[in-house]
């Protein structure tokens, strides 16, 4: 069932949305090489709760961390633990709260030093996919249309693979709600977008092949090919004539312009 929001609503869930922002900017400015996820998450965590939130994602279906730290080949819901980061990473990290008892979850992918033309190329392609989706989320069109600028910008464009098993979703009072969001489609299919609806947009892209594998823990999601992946993530709700973005990349991109480790394309 899609569940439409009021504007009281939505105001509540820009609030959980940004708090998943300064979240993510906070975060930016540790970022370093020798640095190792585990410690990040745990400042993720406690990050969250100083802020009278909940980790949505710890203990959800069982997962065990506070957000989803995915580097290089692992495309998301990748675990935090103790290795290092090292120059030339690329790192994804996916969070989630619950304020107020609403959701906000996005995700933004760093990168640790330079990665190299090719690949700094891909972050900066997914990264525009995700905008030109966005631009689509207006009253009247259709989840397809959204579905097919993504993937038109970054597999027909540049010769992307576009991951087909992990998809965006509806979001509010449930971290995923209905409607599904692939990130490839076509255009004029789908459900109509009506005003209210709230959309998590996460196109996730592959240097290589599109095809992905999980790991035994169950959770970990990798490119087959062991070629780098990236995932950008924005909460957008669905408005006439223009998307309203709930979350706010300005401030991640501030502290991620500041910090000397962290290359930008």
């Amino acid at each position: 069932m899609v569940h439409y929001k009021s504007n009281e609503e939505i105001e509540l869930m820009r609030i959980a949305a940004r708090l998943v922002s300064k979240t993510l900017a906070t975060i930016a400015v540790e970022l370093k090489p020798g640095i190792n996820t585990l410690f990040l998450d745990e400042m993720i965590g406690s990050f969250i709760r100083d802020h009278q939130a909940i980790p949505s994602f710890l203990n959800y279906h069982g997962y065990p961390f506070n957000s989803c730290i995915s580097v290089n080949d692992v495309v998301v819901h990748g675990f935090p633990n103790k290795r290092e980061l090292r120059e030339g990473d690329i790192i994804s990290i996916d969070v989630g709260v619950i304020k107020d008892g609403w959701h906000g979850d996005h995700a933004y992918t760093f990168s640790i030093g330079d990665p190299g033309k090719e690949i700094a190329q891909l972050v900066r392609v997914t990264k525009e996919s995700l905008y030109k989706g966005i631009e689509k989320a207006v009253v009247g069109n259709r989840l397809g249309d959204i579905s097919y600028a993504i993937q038109e910008h970054t597999e027909k464009k540049y010769g992307y693979g576009v991951v087909r098993e992990l998809v965006g979703h509806g979001l509010g009072r449930s971290m995923h709600e209905d409607p599904q969001l692939p990130n490839y489609g076509k255009k004029g299919t789908g459900r109509v977008l009506n005003e209210g609806l709230v959309l998590a947009i996460e196109p996730m892209i592959n240097l290589g092949k599109r095809d992905v594998f999980t790991e035994d823990d169950g959770w970990t999601i990798r490119t087959k090919d062991g070629k780098p992946s990236v995932h950008f993530e924005h909460d957008v709700c669905v408005r006439k004539g223009k998307a309203d973005i709930l979350s706010d990349y300005s401030i991640i991109e501030e502290a991620e312009s500041k910090n000397p480790n962290l290359f930008v394309g």
